[in-house]
């Protein structure tokens, strides 16, 4: 035993990833028979500050590329490095409490910007208190909407799920409470990384964009028969490329491949001979399109209702764990279990009567919200309140499910069904319009980032089933950690609003916040719809699902620029590459996950500088030749340095050892 671990932690039980057989328990690290430090002073302000740093950092990445990186694993590296570096005694409760507060950042973040930059997008205006309110109302419904749901997923199905994101998080924290030099890494590679995209954000000393119109027959081919391939070079979308894996990076990339290299061609075939603009508020001939153009205009509405169709089908797949929890809920809240009522910490929620105390509360004050900061009719408040408590509930378990089987929550497909169903709704009770406009985003902006936050949740909770953590101090503590990370948010839109704009040429891109308005401009405003697009994806989504594919990624990747979809792939490639050299299947474990942390360190030092850029930016510091950044030969600069860059990854990865 060492002095950093008095307690000899050896590692997670044997039978920590497997099914129980009848009569086993499951018995984690910290013995729920014995009282550990969890909450105190360190712990919540650590995990204060870890919201705010990544609440920035991930708004910036998921506004620039539209995928938002779960903070856990890299806020649990940093919670282990500083305990090891401080000689912190028993810290494993601390950090988990500092992870739990922290990752809010994460899933707030992408309640938030999926949603309510398309009010920028539209020309509509967001004021702070209603980016801050729908960011937090939404993020406390999603708390209290999963709570019931926590025995279930983390007990009742212990081994039955993978916990994919959850399983690296604990090993991470683990393994820093047996003592270890991860966060070292982590610090060497947010280093590189984060100097990697700041050299491009603020020097331009090579561009962001690799495209083969640099090359002579590429442009012609582009121009011709619209087909373009392209790469962003950027440390930070490779790195989430390595996590996501192969696998659904390949998938991904699928959707991203149709949509450029199929249906692209495919309708610009038609081209010759059109004398009329065809589509809903299409004013341009095919012919005089440019790849891009064709993409935002027809291909990616297929991808819309490719997403659309993806949540509904997890609906349908979740209905039986709705049942089963919410019979858990209403058995507990009339009494019929108080006699077996648990007296262990490891096994104690917060008490029901908090819980539907709680969602009353947020209720009144979400309808306040409605009434008096976006429709001021009551009527029309009090239907907006419904559409928000029905259909976060009911996703509530999709979102939960998606993260225990696969680590990808898939709230962007649920949130662009709510806003249709909310505009429908809204457009027939007399509100549409710019006022219908803002009342719909808003709506989707609270479920959205309810939904995100249950599925964010799930994994905290998973984390502290594992280690022996106090849920319902994980729980209280959760609001918080939520309500900072919503006005972090709140403010780090308005002002990437301010420096870059969500339209125009140089602007961020918000992909999702971008499909968000294309839905809900042409429902309020009396314009057409292409419904016949959204509904072609809806029977792709079908189809997928038929053939075994997962449509929501699929569909993701056909709306999403292909640019930001192409590093993903490579991330993929160098996390499959990494992880097969070996015949050894424990080097190649070390192997990957050795890549893991070098991946993260990108990601979170990538996205911090990618605020810190747009700071400068902000302050009028512009040090970017735009002759020269927008030349081919920095592009082909670009992709030298992207080479390079993934040549580091594959590098420094090989050299893991067993023993780490």
């Amino acid at each position: 035993m060492s002095e950093h671990n008095p307690q000899g932690i050896k590692g997670l039980p044997e039978n920590a990833y497997t099914e129980l057989k009848n009569g086993e328990e499951y018995k984690p690290i910290m013995s729920p028979l014995q009282v550990y430090p969890e909450v105190n002073f360190r712990s919540v302000s650590l995990g204060l500050v870890m919201a705010v740093i990544f609440s920035a950092a991930a708004a910036y990445l998921g506004l620039k590329i539209g995928q938002v990186f779960e903070a856990a694993i890299p806020i649990a590296i940093i919670a282990v490095g500083l305990s090891t570096v401080f000689k912190r005694k028993n810290a494993l409760g601390e950090n988990v409490i500092i992870q739990s507060i922290g990752a809010s950042s994460g899933v707030i973040v992408a309640g938030a910007i999926f949603t309510l930059p398309a009010l920028y997008i539209l020309n509509l205006q967001a004021e702070f208190f209603q980016v801050f309110l729908s960011s937090l109302l939404g993020g406390f419904l999603g708390i209290l909407f999963l709570i019931p749901f926590r025995k279930y997923f983390v007990a009742d199905m212990h081994g039955h799920f993978p916990f994919p994101e959850a399983t690296a998080t604990t090993e991470v924290l683990v393994s820093g409470e047996k003592g270890g030099n991860q966060a070292k890494l982590l610090l060497v590679a947010g280093l590189i990384g984060g100097i990697y995209d700041f050299i491009i954000a603020t020097f331009g000393w090579w561009s962001e964009v690799f495209t083969t119109r640099v090359f002579p027959l590429g442009q012609m081919v582009a121009d011709k028969a619209k087909v373009v391939m392209k790469l962003n070079v950027g440390a930070a979308i490779v790195g989430l490329g390595y996590i996501v894996g192969l696998r659904y990076a390949a998938i991904i990339c699928a959707g991203s491949f149709v949509s450029w290299f199929v249906l692209i061609p495919i309708v610009n075939h038609f081209a010759d001979g059109q004398t009329i603009a065809v589509g809903a508020n299409i004013t341009k001939l095919i012919k005089d399109m440019s790849a891009e153009e064709i993409f935002r205009a027809y291909v990616r509405q297929i991808g819309i209702g490719g997403i659309a169709m993806a949540g509904i089908i997890g609906i349908i797949r979740s209905s039986k764990i709705i049942r089963t929890a919410f019979a858990l809920a209403v058995s507990e809240m009339t009494g019929k279990k108080a006699a077996n009522k648990e007296t262990l910490r490891t096994r104690r929620d917060l008490p029901m009567s908090i819980i539907v105390i709680g969602i009353v509360l947020v209720a009144i004050m979400i309808f306040v919200f409605f009434q008096f900061g976006v429709v001021h009719n009551l009527g029309q408040s009090l239907v907006g309140l419904a559409i928000v408590m029905i259909i976060a509930f009911l996703f509530t378990t999709v979102a939960a499910n998606a993260i225990a089987i696969v680590g990808t929550n898939p709230v962007s497909g649920m949130t662009l069904m709510t806003l249709i169903i909310s505009s429908l709704i809204l457009v027939s009770v007399g509100l549409s319009g710019t006022t219908g406009m803002v009342a719909a985003l808003i709506i989707g902006g609270v479920v959205c980032t309810a939904l995100s936050m249950a599925g964010g949740f799930i994994t905290d909770l998973k984390i502290g089933y594992w280690l022996g953590s106090s849920p319902y101090k994980q729980q209280a503590w959760k609001f918080l950690g939520t309500f900072v990370s919503a006005a972090t948010v709140g403010g780090v839109i308005i002002i990437l609003n301010k420096t870059y704009g969500f339209t125009g040429p140089n602007a961020l891109v918000a992909p999702q916040a971008n499909a968000m308005a294309a839905v809900i401009g042409p429902m309020m405003s009396g314009m057409p719809a292409p419904w016949l697009l959204y509904a072609a994806g809806c029977f792709l989504s079908l189809i997928l699902t038929m053939i075994g594919v997962p449509a929501l990624a699929f569909s993701l990747g056909m709306f999403i620029p292909l640019e930001l979809n192409t590093p993903l792939l490579v991330g993929g490639i160098i996390a499959w590459y990494v992880s097969t050299r070996s015949k050894d299947e424990k080097l190649n474990n070390a192997r990957r996950d050795r890549g893991t942390l070098i991946a993260s360190g990108f990601i979170a030092g990538g996205a911090l500088m990618g605020v810190c850029a747009a700071l400068l930016k902000f302050a009028k510091f512009d040090f970017v030749n735009e002759t020269w950044f927008e030349s081919n030969g920095a592009a082909i600069l670009g992709l030298v340095m992207f080479l390079v860059i993934c040549g580091y990854i594959v590098w420094d990865s090989l050299r893991a050892k067993v023993e780490e």
